[in-house]
Formats: C-alpha cells, sequence, structure tokens
C-alpha cells in the first residue's frame, strides 16, 4: 500500500498515485525511501503507445520490491531511436499517464540515449527490462550488480508491440474508404 503522501491531487481534484518528478528530486525521495528499507525497481523505456503488453511488464516488475522508478525517453531521445514520426504521445502526457498507474509510483523523463547516468545515480535494487533484451544488452546492469543489486530480465506478452499497433493502424487507415468532407 502506498502512503498518502504519495497521492496528489490534479486540479480537476482527480487523485494521481504515482509522482512524476526530475531527476534530482527523483533521487531525493528514492533516498529517503531506501533508508526506510524499501526496496526500489527501475524500468526504463519509450512507452509512446500503451499497451496491455507495457501494463503487465510493469505489474511484473512492481512485484520485485516495494516500489516502482519508470524512466521515459524524451522527445527527442525517442525519435533518436525510433525515427521522425515519433513519438505519437509527447513527454510530458506519457509521464502522466504512467504516473496515473497504480504500480508506478515515480515517473522521470532522460533525455540521453540511455539512462545508464540516471541508473547509477539512482542505483536501485532491482533493475527491469523486457526479455527482448540480452544479459549483456541491458544498460546499467554493471552499476546495478557492482552496487549488490539484481537484474532481472521479464518475459514479453506475445502479440503486443508498440511498433505492431501503429502498422496496424496504419494498414487500417490505407484500406478505409477516403470521407468527404
Amino acid at each position: 500500500m502506498r502512503a498518502a503522501s504519495f497521492v496528489r491531487p490534479l486540479p480537476t481534484g482527480r487523485l494521481v498515485v504515482g509522482q512524476w518528478l526530475s531527476q534530482d528530486e527523483l533521487i531525493l525521495q528514492v533516498a529517503a525511501r531506501k533508508r526506510n528499507g524499501q526496496r526500489v525497481v527501475f524500468t526504463n523505456g519509450c512507452f509512446d503507445l500503451l499497451h496491455p503488453g507495457h501494463l503487465r511488464c510493469l505489474e511484473q516488475a512492481r512485484g520485485l520490491g516495494d516500489l516502482l522508478v519508470v524512466a521515459i525517453n524524451s522527445d527527442p531521445s525517442v525519435r533518436e531511436l525510433k525515427g521522425a514520426a515519433r513519438p505519437i504521445i509527447p513527454q510530458h502526457e506519457r509521464a502522466e499517464i504512467l504516473a496515473a498507474l497504480a504500480a508506478v509510483d515515480y515517473v522521470v523523463i532522460f533525455d540521453e540515449p540511455t539512462p545508464r547516468l540516471l541508473i547509477a545515480r539512482l542505483l536501485p535494487d532491482v533493475l527491469v527490462k523486457g526479455g527482448d533484451w540480452g544479459a549483456d544488452e541491458i544498460v546499467g546492469r554493471e552499476e546495478v550488480e557492482a552496487a549488490g543489486g539484481r537484474v532481472v530480465s521479464v518475459p514479453l506478452e506475445p502479440g503486443y508491440s508498440t511498433t505492431a499497433l501503429l502498422e496496424q493502424i496504419r494498414r487500417f487507415e490505407r484500406s478505409s474508404p477516403q470521407r468527404m468532407p
């Protein structure tokens, strides 16, 4: 169960469970929780179009510790990795969506191509990546393991992929009859 201090109201009066923080704020918040003996789990990605595969991965990651930090690539970083047509959803909206998930405690945005520097500063107890990443490809693995943490690869959910979802949308658009204005 989350502490009440981690629930924040939006201007609409709706409560958001997680928090979206700057990297410096995140380091301070997580350090305090680590001092209280809580196990920190970290994962990262673009999370451009959230789908059930993402949700299941995040739920599995959250189950490995007491709090889950999700780092997302900034818009320029996503463009560098995925091409000029991405991201579909702007970084601040992706952060808000992820922060609203019950499994997620903190969301942070990073500009670099990888979160290595952030991982080295945070030193989570558990670093989680999807099963499509080989052990030697997981950025931050060396830093986490050197600090006594562990790296966990969670299996991907078959049939879920942002790229496949975008291809399906494009096929639908091409096959739909043109509408007259």
